[in-house]
This record gives structure tokens, C-alpha cells and sequence, in this order.
């Protein structure tokens, strides 16, 4: 299994690692501080042992990366590990922006259904199946978000499982949520945030997030 430091410390840029398993151009890591897409997020982006990663995706417990055809790694090599820290650190931004705004809705609208979401680098999605215009809640929204997000509340994220590798974010007052992401130490660091609504198809809404850093 491969141990994740991105959960113990999503803040971690560069990772001096251990090879443990190579098939062909996919290879699996000891540790790693390298996310791979899940839960709408997008993968991290860097290099492994100066080598682009092409593509990263969990396996059960592991995550593979795939590299480059030629690359020469071989179970046992000692390898560094470095992300695009702007990057990651945008959907980190985005991802908890998302997710609260998220755990709103569902406080306003009870028969709502999520049906899809996505955390890239530039803006934040949710979609949703609901027969009316979703944009009339986004003043209540942006306020009870920006809200929270202007009181740098502590964020906490830990296991509800480990040996599910089962994770949750929290913060206190506001509530706990099932997650398995990279998250921001306090709310905060969002900075501004920002609404957006789009209409995808007759009986859905899409919302999209935006957030502007602070400075």
C-alpha cells in the first residue's frame, strides 16, 4: 500500500522516495505526495525521478504512475518526487470552496441530488438534479460561504477509517464531511469567492466556483 503524505501534509512540494514496483511505463511508489484523480479532483501534475507523470490513478490501496516509455526506473530506486505546488495548491483552494458550498445546498434544498462535480486548477463545479433556477440562492450562498471563509476557521482532516483509508474534512461549528482530498489548513486561505450558473440540460443546474486569492 502506498503510504500517502499527501493526507498528513498537503503543504509538501518534493518527496525523496522509494520505487517499489514497475510494469512496463506504470510504476508504484513507497510513499508519495502525489494525488491521483478521485472525488472530482483533479491529479496532481510534476515529476518522478525527473520524469513527466503522464498519468496518475489509485489501484485499490496504491497509486500508479505512468511515465514516460524508456524511463529506466527499477524497483529499489531511489527517486524524488516534485508536484506543481501553484497547482495543487488551487485545488486545494477550489476543492474546499466547492465542498462548502456544496454542504449548503444541501442545508437549503432538501430533495436536491448531486450528479457530478469537478475540481480543476482555474474554477470548481457541481452539478445537480433541480427544476428551477439555482441562481437564486447564490446571494444566501456566497454570503453563509464567504462567511465562514472570512472567519479563517481551522480546517481538520483526518481518517473516520484507516484501514478503509476513509477520510473526512471538519470545521468545527459547521460540520463534518466524507473526503478523501487534499485540504487547506483554514478556511481563509479561499480567499474571495465567487458564483456562477449554468444550465446543462432541461431539469439540471450547474454551479460553478470561483475563487480569487486574497493579496
Amino acid at each position: 500500500m502506498t503510504e500517502k503524505l499527501f493526507w498528513e501534509n498537503p503543504y509538501l512540494t518534493s518527496l525523496e522516495t522509494v520505487v517499489t514496483s514497475v510494469d512496463d511505463k506504470t510504476i508504484t511508489l513507497r510513499e508519495t505526495i502525489f494525488y491521483a484523480f478521485s472525488g472530482g479532483q483533479e491529479s496532481d501534475q510534476g515529476t518522478i525521478g525527473g520524469h513527466q507523470v503522464l498519468e496518475a490513478c489509485k489501484a485499490g490501496l496504491d497509486i500508479m504512475y505512468e511515465l514516460p516509455a524508456g524511463h529506466g526506473l527499477r524497483p529499489g530506486d531511489r527517486v524524488h518526487v516534485e508536484i506543481d505546488w501553484p497547482r495543487r495548491y488551487n485545488l486545494m483552494r477550489l476543492h474546499f470552496a466547492a465542498e462548502l458550498i456544496l454542504e449548503l445546498v444541501y442545508r437549503e434544498l432538501d430533495d436536491v441530488e448531486k450528479i457530478g462535480a469537478h475540481i480543476a486548477p482555474g474554477k470548481a463545479r457541481i452539478d445537480f438534479h433541480w427544476p428551477d433556477n439555482i441562481a437564486i440562492l447564490f446571494p444566501k450562498l456566497t454570503a453563509r460561504a464567504q462567511a465562514i471563509i472570512d472567519q479563517d476557521r481551522v480546517i481538520v482532516s483526518a481518517y473516520a477509517d484507516e484501514s478503509r483509508q476513509l477520510r473526512y474534512w471538519e470545521v468545527p461549528g459547521f460540520g463534518r464531511v466524507p473526503c478523501g482530498g487534499t485540504h487547506l489548513k483554514r478556511t481563509g486561505e479561499v480567499g474571495r469567492l465567487t458564483l456562477k450558473r449554468r444550465n446543462i440540460g432541461r431539469g439540471k443546474e450547474r454551479i460553478e466556483v470561483y475563487a480569487l486569492a486574497n493579496g
